[in-house]
């Protein structure tokens, strides 16, 4: 065993690595920057940390795994990964000296700047697929490409890291039966049934990096472990709105069936045409809407230069944008019309207002006043007025065409309403109205279900994407537990728009967890601004996501005489 001297940082492992500063922590070890005092030179050294308190057996084979993490990556020539220079071994424990990347990593960069943009995340992962072609080609899977595994140095080489769960052909496995070993969002599905993983598994774990990189989000992080493993087999992610050219290549990457995505090949040239601008026509062939035409896809350019694309909705539900929690800058004015026509009223197109519990861990979710709620101090929501829902309208009959106009053909089993305020969509039957300040709901069961409906003439933001997020940061301060699912920048009847999902426990009216959606969309530049909401009980949002897309295609706003 090798001796070291000191303890700590300034410890000198193997009489030659000087430990200086931490540069990271994760569920394995920790990562010191360390002077090579013999060859002069700055280099990584990954202290394994996990076995310290573990049973002898479980130390065993994680001793084992830190030994295979260097053996694989021994295994592999290629710039793109970083190179394992010596394995030591100190207080019973490897110790891996690295190449030291000066830089940060990927997840640290999307985290920085909220997202990546789409050119540079294909710059980055045509990178890590050449260091994956390489491995793959020297028999090793990494099995743990994430972003917290990709390193950007600050000379703009990227660099794949951490082999250590990796499978090299030809070694006997020391992962035990039945378990899971990786990041959880980021396993594959196969991998999460139990099959056995290929190259196509890390291919898939790339297209979900490259998703977290554009979106600033993991596309299947859950509440819980479970509920995480359940998205990644059985949930299609949202598309990615800001991925522009790079948006087709993410969701061919992320095909449930290994067969379905594209080869390494294939999604190297992919990527050189999304990291040129161009959108990779390849890409539609192992896309689920490829027979969709240039038409089905409407695109615009957002501020910063980027493309959302928005889909036509599909038959499964999606995950939509989260719900703007109805605060400030929305006020519960009373609607009244401006000399201009302009409409001066506050609706909100999504059902929910939450009440904030008083016990931690209950997620309110207040529609209006600066508390949070529709009524204030922490009390539930008054429901002043409920009228039956008005009837049909003639304006059924004047629906227009495509997934995002007013449908020409309302559901069995639903009505379309004229509200006195004058827009429309259609309900599902036995909806109500009920109004609260201002406020107008469509409910079935006293807002348990509920849909509200915004509209507000002279919006605070230059865009929807903006106020989402302002309302946003208010709203995670103050609700227990919520948990953002998406907030996405999209396009709702040819006009720029965002999206919002998102869950919270509510405590008092609707107690136990709650799943809200919203769209927001501007109707003309500068405004009018419109907000559709709804929400639902967590157990039922599949349903809430279907009622709220028919919803979404039967949406007409007030007619406007200026």
């Amino acid at each position: 065993m090798e001796h070291a001297q000191g303890t700590g940082a300034g410890i000198v492992l193997a009489g030659r690595y000087r430990l200086g500063d931490v540069l990271g922590r994760g569920g394995m070890g920790k990562v010191w920057r360390a002077h090579d005092e013999v060859l002069h030179r700055t280099v990584a050294v990954k202290e394994l940390t996990a076995g310290l308190y573990a049973a002898e057996a479980d130390r065993v084979v994680l001793h084992a795994r830190t030994q295979k993490e260097a053996r694989a990556a021994a295994r592999i020539t290629h710039p793109g990964v970083v190179t394992v220079h010596d394995v030591i071994e100190y207080d019973n424990r490897p110790w891996i000296v690295m190449q030291y990347v000066d830089g940060p990593s990927l997840a640290d960069a999307a985290k920085e700047s909220g997202e990546v943009e789409p050119r540079e995340a294909a710059r980055i992962g045509l990178h890590v697929l050449g260091a994956l072609r390489a491995a793959h080609a020297a028999g090793v899977l990494h099995r743990d490409v994430k972003p917290a595994n990709v390193l950007l140095a600050r000379d703009g080489q990227v660099l794949l890291t951490d082999f250590g769960i990796a499978a090299i052909e030809g070694d006997s496995t020391i992962t035990r039966t039945g378990e899971l070993v990786g990041s959880i969002d980021y396993l594959a599905p196969e991998r999460v049934r139990g099959g056995d993983p290929g190259p196509a598994s890390d291919l898939w774990s790339l297209g979900a990096t490259l998703y977290t990189a554009v979106e600033g989000n993991s596309p299947f992080r859950r509440t819980s472990p479970i509920s995480t493993m359940q998205a990644v087999v059985a949930e299609e992610p949202p598309p990615p709105a800001r991925g522009g050219a790079l948006a087709p290549v993410i969701t061919a990457l992320l095909r449930k069936d290994p067969s379905d995505r594209p080869t390494a090949e294939e999604a190297e040239r992919m990527l050189l045409d999304a990291m040129e601008g161009r959108k990779p026509r390849a890409a539609q062939a192992h896309v689920p809407t490829q027979r969709l035409s240039e038409d089905d896809l409407r695109t615009f350019s957002t501020p910063d230069g980027s493309t959302a694309q928005l889909p036509q909705p599909q038959p499964q539900p999606q995950a939509p944008t989260p719900p703007y929690s109805a605060n400030p800058p929305y006020t519960s004015a009373p609607a009244t019309r401006s000399g201009r026509g302009r409409w001066r009223t506050v609706l909100v197109v999504v059902a929910a207002a939450a009440v904030i519990g008083g016990a931690a861990g209950l997620v309110a979710m207040k529609a209006q006043d600066g508390s949070g709620g529709t009524t204030g101090g922490g009390g539930g929501v008054e429901q002043s007025a409920t009228v039956p829902a008005p009837s049909a309208s003639a304006s059924d009959e004047q629906a227009g065409d495509g997934d995002d106009s007013p449908a020409k053909d309302i559901p069995d089993g639903w009505s379309r309403v004229t509200d006195p305020e004058g827009f429309s969509l259609a309900v599902p039957d036995g909806w109500e109205r009920r109004t609260d300040e201002g406020q107008i709901d469509y409910t079935p069961d006293d807002g348990a279900h509920r849909v509200r409906i915004n509209l507000d003439p002279d919006p605070d933001f230059g865009n929807s994407y903006a106020h989402m997020q302002s309302i946003e940061r208010d709203l995670s301060r103050r609700l227990p537990e919520y948990e953002r699912l998406t907030l996405e920048e999209n396009v709702f009847r040819d006009r720029p728009g965002s999206r919002w999902e998102f869950t919270w426990t509510e405590s008092k009216d609707h107690p136990g967890p709650r799943h809200g959606i919203d769209q927001m969309y501007f109707a003309e530049t500068g405004g009018p601004e419109y907000a559709l909401y709804m929400t639902g009980p967590e157990e039922d949002r599949a349903e809430t996501q279907k009622i709220f897309e028919t919803m979404l295609r039967s949406w007409e706003p007030p007619e406007r005489t200026d």
